[in-house]
């Protein structure tokens, strides 16, 4: 194992109510826990109705970030990984804080889809509660909730729904009034979300239900420490929450013994989608998870590492397989166009990242998906594909690079102007296009391989190796006019060499 796997790694959890640190390592198959921090950002209240972060909002959640960066100070990690999750999903403006987020961390914040969420939320719970029994596992976040299929450490089907405690408890319990008719219009309004899915989740395809995360474990909290359960949730033990809070009448006067300040605000968001699952899925009691997204992140962090070095294979690369195969690519031509983007990359790139080259080489294997929609312009259609497909182990920021690096493939180079801003960006660009050029004819041959050799960090020289074998003059059209394309926009100076 190399020095950078056996370092502790972070994780920080960007959720819709709270934000979580953790730092952990995995030593011999078992996670073991170094530090945690938690605090409640609300970041999911900060929407206003057209779907904009309000800068209050957002001024909490880099507020609690700068509190990460300081804890994280007295660590010598080998990795950090920070993700995002719905309200970010959602944020029309989330770009903005996104770079102000990266500012705070010194490092990137994934925003990560809703099925990849899940994924990870079943990885936590599988490493830190492992069982070989089929397990529905279930998270309800502030503006999402995940449920996620598996057996073992696999996780199966998986699905993100966009109701969460914190949109719920706005939407039905906003002046703080807890009554019946209020629980009861939540509850519908969540089964009316979970009920295209019920067919997904029936009763017969697990053998135990377990809630990972904020709102499972305050309702799991409360029933021990009255006394109702064990800590499982079942429908009797949740009609007695509810039947609490109506008897209340508001939340400022709910008394309810291990119900901490910072949940109240949104408990009965929660306990209503608790009682709209348990009854679209015929959930008979729900036990408290150990694991949640945050050590998922780090399980999958030390997975990736571990891939990196060699001693383990990639999920992602498994994805990109899944997706070739689902999109009917022509295998053959996605390696030819490897080959030679590769092999330029590294002629100008040799200070590389490894991600900027496995995206480079990702974007290669899926630069044609989109002929499955069109042979026009199928340069765009894959963009879209790739940037909306569901790939596990993907984030949505990185299938996004992914996909605009898929649509610079060719055409004008004024579409991904500012993406060209980035040296790596322009890098990559570079050596798909010119790969794609000299692949053009989509058959292999004895023709001579295209090189570049770099002057400075933006003038290239284009060379045929070996030299004295004849370019094809199509090809050596195409170059051209390639050549031109880059002059105008100015990003590099090439030169093609006799």
């Amino acid at each position: 194992m190399n020095q950078a796997t056996s370092l502790p790694l972070a994780a920080i959890d960007m959720g819709s109510n709270s934000f979580r640190l953790e730092i952990g390592q995995l030593k011999g198959g078992r996670y073991q826990r170094l530090d945690s921090l938690k605090e409640v950002v609300r970041l999911g209240g900060g929407l206003d109705a057209h779907g904009m972060l309000q800068e209050e909002a957002a001024e909490r959640g880099l507020q609690t970030l700068r509190h990460f960066r300081d804890r994280l100070a007295g660590f010598e990690l080998g990795g950090l990984r920070a993700v995002a999750t719905q309200t970010l999903r959602e944020a029309r403006n989330r770009d903005a804080f996104l770079l102000r987020a990266c500012d705070v961390l010194g490092a990137p914040v994934e925003v990560i889809s809703g099925r990849e969420e899940a994924r990870l939320i079943f990885v936590g719970v599988a490493q830190l509660q492992p069982s070989a029994l089929p397990r529905l596992v279930i998270d309800i976040g502030g503006r999402s909730t995940e449920l996620v299929l598996g057996c073992g450490r696999t996780p199966g089907e998986a699905e993100s729904f966009q109701v969460g405690s914190v949109s719920l408890s706005q939407r039905y319990f906003a002046e703080g009034l807890l009554t019946k008719a209020a629980f009861e219009a939540a509850r519908v309004a969540a089964q009316a979300e979970f009920e295209e899915a019920e067919t997904s989740f029936e009763p017969h395809m697990w053998q135990e239900a377990l809630g990972s995360s904020g709102t499972a474990g305050a309702v799991s909290l409360m029933l021990v420490n009255h006394g109702i359960t064990d800590g499982r949730i079942t429908p009797s033990a949740l009609n007695w929450c509810i039947e609490r809070c109506v008897d209340a009448g508001h939340i400022d006067r709910l008394q309810l013994r291990g119900l901490r300040d910072d949940r109240r605000p949104v408990i009965a968001g929660g306990l209503s989608i608790l009682a709209a699952l348990m009854s679209e899925f015929g959930i008979k009691d729900i036990a408290p998870a150990k694991g949640a997204l945050r050590q998922g992140v780090i399980v999958d962090l030390h997975e990736r590492q571990q891939s990196a070095s060699g001693e383990a294979p990639d999920l992602r690369d498994a994805s990109v397989a899944g997706l070739q195969r689902q999109f009917h690519c022509d295998l053959a031509q996605a390696r030819r166009v490897h080959d030679v983007a590769m092999a330029l990359h590294r002629d100008i790139a040799a200070d590389a990242s490894a991600e900027e080259r496995r995206e480079l080489a990702w974007a290669c294997a899926l630069h044609e998906v989109g002929r499955c929609v069109s042979h026009h312009d199928f340069h765009r259609h894959s963009a879209y594909l790739i940037g909306h497909v569901d790939a596990a182990g993907f984030s949505q920021s990185q299938q996004r690079r992914i996909a605009e690096l898929v649509l610079a493939q060719r055409g004008g180079l004024k579409k991904v102007e500012a993406s060209l801003a980035r040296r790596s960006f322009a890098r990559q660009a570079l050596c798909l296009r010119l790969a794609a050029i000299r692949c053009h004819a989509r058959r292999d041959s004895e023709a001579p391989r295209l090189r570049m050799d770099p002057v400075n960090a933006t003038r290239h020289n284009l060379r045929w190796e070996p030299g004295d074998l004849p370019a094809d003059p199509r090809t050596l059209h195409l170059l051209r006019e390639e050549i031109a394309q880059w002059g105008q926009q100015g990003h590099f100076t090439l030169t093609l060499k006799a």
